[in-house]
């Protein structure tokens, strides 16, 4: 029957360093925190340090100031992660995001940027990850958080979008030239609640509205992300490579069944 792997031992992350980028707040906080509950060294990095870093059980992330988008600044960051810790098992390439804004009037700036942190970011700092995990005898696992932005279509936020769908194809395109020292996959992320939800859904009002689109009946947490980074990063997956794991509940109801809905009462 081969060998079976036990979950409990498999979801230990003792003795293992993560670096989550953006992992401050929303998502990545959430992802953090699973990190640290499950035993991992957890190093976090964003442009300015947060009041309150993610802590679990009197452990705390480590903090490294970094602007993810600059290459010279990503070779600092791991750099310094590599010498304090010796290793770098797993890297969660979180950071992004986009403001809404008109397509047909943003900037040529604005666009370059939204691109720099949602696809070129991840580029960066995978390579860098890449570097040091090849030669480790453990190898190790890059996770790229992407969005349903990516595989449909993204009305006002067009270059987010886009980057996110390009994010699916380099997620692929790694898991086949780092094998097989280094695993690489995506988790496309649907509607998630933060405590930044109301600058797109408004009150909980709102976010509960929008939650009903969604057939699981509720917008995602960050726990819900977390949990999927979990396997992921775990020998659990060990077989999994250039995978996208849609952790969406169910995705969304398509627009006609509502039309058909309405005419019927």
């Amino acid at each position: 029957m081969g060998n079976v792997t036990h979950m409990t031992d498999s979801l230990d992350f003792s003795g293992h360093v993560a670096l989550v980028t953006g992992g401050s707040r929303g998502i990545g906080r959430g992802i953090a925190e699973a990190l640290l509950a499950a035993g991992a060294d957890v190093v976090v990095c964003g442009r300015t340090e947060p009041e309150s870093l993610p802590a679990v059980g009197g452990r705390v992330c480590r903090f490294v100031s970094a602007d993810v988008r600059d290459a010279d600044a990503v070779a600092a960051l791991f750099d310094t992660v590599a010498a304090q810790h010796g290793h770098i098992d797993l890297l969660v390439n979180n950071a992004g995001g986009a403001p809404s804004a008109d397509t047909a009037t943003t900037s040529p700036r604005f666009s370059q940027a939204i691109v720099e942190l949602n696809l070129l970011a991840p580029l960066l700092c995978s390579q860098r990850a890449n570097a040091v995990m090849q030669t480790q005898k453990t190898g190790g696992v890059i996770l790229n958080i992407t969005s349903v932005s990516g595989t449909r279509p993204s009305p006002g936020t067009a270059a987010y979008g886009a980057a996110k769908a390009g994010l699916l194809n380099l997620t692929q395109t790694l898991a086949v030239e780092w094998a097989p020292k280094v695993r690489v996959n995506a988790i496309t992320a649907g509607l998630i609640a933060t405590e930044q939800s109301h600058l797109h859904y408004g009150d909980a009002a709102g976010v509960a509205a929008v939650g009903t689109t969604v057939p699981l009946g509720r917008m995602g947490t960050p726990s819900d992300v977390a949990n999927a980074c979990l396997f992921l990063a775990s020998p659990l997956a060990s077989y999994i490579s250039g995978a996208n794991l849609l952790v969406h509940g169910g995705g969304e109801r398509p627009a006609f069944l509502k039309a058909v809905e309405d005419t019927k009462q």
